[in-house]
């Protein structure tokens, strides 16, 4: 099959510069047989922009599936094909298999030297229908893998724990795909830039901590409600999110609900709000909820599919594990929002949110500026450190002579082989709401004696302090030491250069 140039990105998608080159390098790939591909991610990150761009730069068929039964479904579907195939008359398959066999048959254009593009958005409104229809597609492109075909078949979706079933375990479609791509929401660089506040970072971490990347709040849901400047968050926050008659307000619930394999929402809303409140171990959301820890396995594991919680191991200690909400959006509803749903019905944002200050610095804002300063050590500060390997994550390391334990928010670990030993490239502390000191700096060497005397390398590791609100003149001293970073939100923004450079 003849290789064809690759379409340039449309001017109109944001970003995505990723994801536009895996799918052209998937579409334009020249093996003379038939592909498949998952595209995946949660609503409202633009899969469905992002694939009708496609389809457009690259031509081919697109079908976008609804709710419907299963005759309805198909008969939606054949007029599409029909459509777009120029036939006089609807098309009126039978049955699913009829419709796949056409699909991949010669008749439809591209079997020969051009790729033929299918996309096939909300596949999981189709499974649920037709649960035949992904050991038909395997049966096709079994065929197709031996015989000639130019398809190029895209199967898209938004409910996670459907679309990651695909391809595991013994799903019919695993091992069959050539590309498996997940839409995520934009970075928090990224999405600053696309909110248009990139200029203030104080208001686009603010910002950040509410809305996340998600590219549809800001356009289809908020028909680009911007805060103008930092005066103006609160204020925002009240008209949109807060408000009863904005999109935003009852998104987070829609969110949970939408997702397929959650039935009582009531418990899931219950373990998204023990994580919001700070019991992030499986122990603390059992003790939250008033469960045993064995009965939230299957609740926990359903988040998880569905991208809505994840859990990160303790970076320093094996077996130990947290939760952590990916969703800002659903953490400022279970720690802002929950608590105060009636008042807030009633039109009461303005006392609500004059009330919840603390809550959403503690609950909301801290935490999600932990995950922030973990993303820019895996991305703009690992320029930083002295190697390019290594887990970045965090963890606890117990002290035993003062009988505490220190929390690292950010770590980057390299694990030992051979004879070399396990070593630790940076230890670091985020404060949201906290000017930073010198307690902070003893804090982390501390803790690197202590890792040292734990047999791992400490020799090349640095410390660094996160602060969203500053560090002290005798900090900043300290910090011209050489092994000590300095990083506040003009630095995590691209704004500023940190103080120093770890050697």
């Amino acid at each position: 099959m003849q290789r064809h140039a690759r379409p340039d990105k449309p001017s109109r998608l944001f970003d995505r510069g990723t994801e536009w080159d895996a799918l052209t390098a998937f579409v334009n790939r020249p093996l003379p047989h038939a592909m498949l591909g998952i595209v995946s991610g949660r609503r409202r990150m633009g899969k469905t922009y992002l694939l009708r761009a496609l389809v457009e730069q690259c031509g081919g068929f697109y079908f976008g599936a609804t709710a419907g039964t299963e005759a309805e479904s198909l008969r939606q579907f054949s007029a599409a094909l029909a459509e777009y195939q120029g036939s006089p008359v609807p098309f009126s398959f039978a049955t699913w298999d009829d419709a796949i066999s056409y699909l991949f048959g010669p008749v439809v254009p591209g079997r020969g030297d051009s790729p033929f593009l299918v996309v096939i958005d909300e596949f999981p409104y189709l499974v649920k229908v037709a649960p035949e229809l992904p050991s038909l597609i395997q049966r096709a492109i079994d065929r197709f893998q031996v015989e000639e075909s130019g398809m190029r078949l895209l199967l898209c979706g938004s409910a996670m724990s459907v679309m990651g079933g695909l391809l595991a375990s013994t799903a019919p479609l695993r091992g069959r795909a050539q590309l498996e791509l997940v839409v995520r929401p934009f970075g928090y660089r990224a999405a600053a830039d696309f909110w248009s506040v990139a200029d203030e970072p104080a208001l686009a971490a603010r910002l950040h901590a509410v809305v996340g990347g998600t590219p549809a709040y800001r356009r289809q849901f908020l028909a680009d409600d911007v805060p103008t400047g930092l005066g103006d968050f609160d204020e925002w926050v009240c008209r949109t999110v807060l408000s009863p008659f904005s999109p935003l307000f009852r998104e987070a619930r829609y969110l949970l609900a939408e997702e397929a394999d959650i039935r009582d929402t009531a418990l899931y809303h219950s373990v998204l709000a023990a994580v919001a409140q700070g019991n992030t171990t499986r122990g603390g959301i059992a003790g939250y909820i008033g469960r045993k820890s064995v009965d939230i396995s299957h609740p926990l594991n359903v988040l998880e599919d569905s991208h809505l919680l994840a859990r990160e191991a303790d970076i320093f200690r094996a077996g130990k594990s947290q939760y952590r909400s990916t969703e800002p959006l659903i953490n400022f509803y279970e720690a802002v929002m929950r608590p105060a749903w009636a008042r807030l019905e009633s039109g009461q944002a303005a006392e609500v949110w004059g009330q919840s200050a603390e809550r959403f610095a503690a609950q909301v804002a801290g935490p999600h500026f932990e995950t922030v300063c973990r993303e820019y050590v895996l991305g703009p500060g690992r320029s930083l450190l002295s190697t390019s390997l290594g887990e970045v994550g965090g963890g606890v390391v117990a002290d035993p002579k003062e009988r505490r334990q220190i929390e690292i928010d950010v770590a980057v670990v390299e694990s030992g082989s051979g004879a070399s030993r396990p070593a630790v490239t940076l230890l670091g502390e985020a404060k949201w709401g906290t000017v930073m000191g010198v307690n902070h700096l003893e804090r982390l060497r501390r803790a690197r004696d202590l890792l040292a005397g734990r047999g791992m390398d400490t020799t090349r590791c640095g410390l660094a302090c996160f602060s969203g609100v500053g560090f002290s003149d005798a900090l900043r001293a300290e910090a011209q030491g050489g092994d000590v970073l300095l990083i506040g939100l003009d630095e995590l923004y691209g704004r500023a250069m940190p103080t120093a450079l770890l050697p």
